[in-house]
C-alpha cells in the first residue's frame, strides 16, 4: 500500500448525493475485491449500498465465505472485529468511522471482568462453578476471556441454546454484557428471578453478599442497550386499548417488564421474519431500533400492514449512526487508490481464544 492516504476532511462537505455517485463508481472499480456489509440498524443512505445485509454474526460469515479481500462492516466496532476474527488472513476488515463503537459492549471491559472472576473466585471456585457467556456484542478480548476459562458466546436468536450447554458445564453462568438479554432468557427457560442476580461493576464483589453469589444461578452483568431501554410497559398498554387487535414484538435486549408484555420476542431476523410473514392489514408494535422499524413500515405498507414504532420518543443506535456516506466514500476511494484506512485488527493471541468460544457457539 503506498504511504499516504486520502484525507477525509474534504469529504465532509459532500452531499449524500455525490457520495451515493463516488461510492457506485468505487464499488465498480474494485468489484469483488471489496464488500460492503449492511447491519439491520444501518441508516438508510448507507445501507442501500450493502452487498449483505443482516444482523452481525450473519454478516461476517457471509464476508468470510466471499472472495472479498476487504470486508467494509457498515456497523460497529465488535462487529468489525469479530468479521477479522472468522474470516480468512488474507482478508480485511474495515469499518468506515472508528468511533462507531457500542455503549452496551462498552459496559464490560476486560479489567472488569478479570476482577470479577476473581472476586467470585473468592466465593467459590468460579473455574469450577461457573461458565461465562458473552453476548456477541462485546469486545473481542471479553470472547477471549470467555474461550480460555471454558466459555462460550451467545447471539440473541441462539441464547437459550447456549444457555443449555452452559449448565450443562458448570452449575452457574456468568452472563455479560447485556442483563436483559440474560434475563429474558433466563425466565423462559424456567429459572426464577430470585435466582438472577445483578453484578454491579462498580461496586465491590459486584454489590453481592457470599450467600446470595452462592444461591444464583445466573450472575447477570449490570449492562444494557441504550436504544432498547427506552421500551416501557405503559407504552404496550397504551397500544393495547388503540389497537386492540394489534400485535406487540419485542428485541430481547429489551426489560424483562417489556417482553413479559409482548405477543412475541426474538432478535432482529425474527422481528423481521415474524411481521413479513404476517396476515396483511396487521397492525405491529415494535421494540428495537428505529432504522429498522422504519424500514418495515415502508417495505410493507404495500400489504396494508401498519409497522410503529414502540416509543414515542425517537431512538437510534447514536454509534451506528456515526457511519455515514461520507466515510464509506472515503474508505472506498481510499482503497481504490491503494490505501487501507480504519483496519480493525485483532491480535492473534486474543483471537485465537475468541475462535475457542465462537467455536462452541458454532457446535452448538
Amino acid at each position: 500500500m503506498a504511504a499516504t492516504a486520502i484525507n477525509l476532511q474534504p469529504y465532509a462537505s459532500l452531499n449524500d448525493d455525490d457520495c451515493d455517485n463516488r461510492i457506485i463508481k468505487a464499488k465498480q472499480a474494485l468489484g469483488k475485491r471489496v464488500v460492503i456489509l449492511g447491519h439491520h440498524y444501518q441508516r438508510d443512505e448507507v445501507f442501500k449500498h450493502a452487498d449483505f445485509s443482516g444482523d452481525s454474526l450473519k454478516l461476517s460469515r457471509e464476508a468470510a465465505n466471499s472472495d472479498a479481500e476487504y470486508i467494509v462492516f457498515c456497523g460497529v466496532h465488535f462487529m468489525a472485529e469479530v468479521a477479522d476474527i472468522i474470516s480468512r488472513p488474507e482478508q480485511i476488515s474495515i469499518i468506515p468511522d472508528l468511533s462507531a463503537g457500542c455503549a452496551m459492549a462498552d459496559m464490560a471491559d476486560l479489567d472488569q471482568v478479570e476482577r470479577a472472576w476473581a472476586e467470585l473466585s473468592s466465593v467459590l471456585d468460579a473455574d469450577e462453578c461457573i461458565t461465562p457467556v458473552t453476548y456477541i456484542n462485546s469486545a473481542a478480548d471479553l470472547k477471549a476471556f470467555c474461550g480460555s476459562h471454558g466459555g462460550i458466546v451467545c447471539t440473541s436468536t441462539n441464547a437459550q441454546k447456549i444457555l443449555d450447554w452452559s449448565f450443562a458445564q458448570r452449575e452457574k453462568v456468568l452472563f455479560f454484557p447485556d442483563q436483559h438479554l440474560g434475563r429474558n432468557t433466563g425466565v423462559k427457560m424456567g429459572i426464577p428471578l430470585e435466582q438472577m442476580v445483578i453484578w454491579d461493576y462498580d461496586q465491590p464483589m459486584g454489590g453481592l453478599e457470599p450467600e446470595q453469589i452462592r444461591q444464583a444461578k445466573m450472575i447477570l452483568w449490570k449492562g444494557f442497550c441504550s436504544v432498547h431501554q427506552v421500551f416501557e410497559p405503559g407504552q404496550i398498554e397504551n397500544f393495547r386499548r388503540e389497537v386492540p387487535k394489534g400485535k406487540v414484538i419485542s428485541h430481547p435486549e429489551a426489560s424483562y417488564e417489556v417482553c413479559q408484555l409482548s405477543d412475541y420476542v426474538g432478535s432482529t431476523e425474527y422481528i423481521i421474519r415474524t411481521v413479513t410473514d404476517s396476515e396483511p392489514g396487521s397492525h405491529w408494535l415494535v421494540g428495537t431500533e428505529l432504522n429498522l422499524v422504519n424500514r418495515l413500515h415502508q417495505t410493507l405498507a404495500k400489504d396494508d400492514k401498519i409497522v410503529q414504532f414502540m416509543s414515542p420518543m425517537v431512538c437510534m443506535c447514536s454509534t451506528m449512526f456515526r457511519i455515514d456516506p461520507q466515510h464509506l466514500a472515503w474508505v472506498l476511494e481510499n482503497l481504490v487508490e491503494g490505501h487501507v484506512v480504519n483496519q480493525v485488527s485483532v491480535a492473534e493471541e486474543v483471537a485465537n481464544n475468541a475462535r475457542i468460544a465462537l467455536q462452541r457457539m458454532f457446535d452448538n
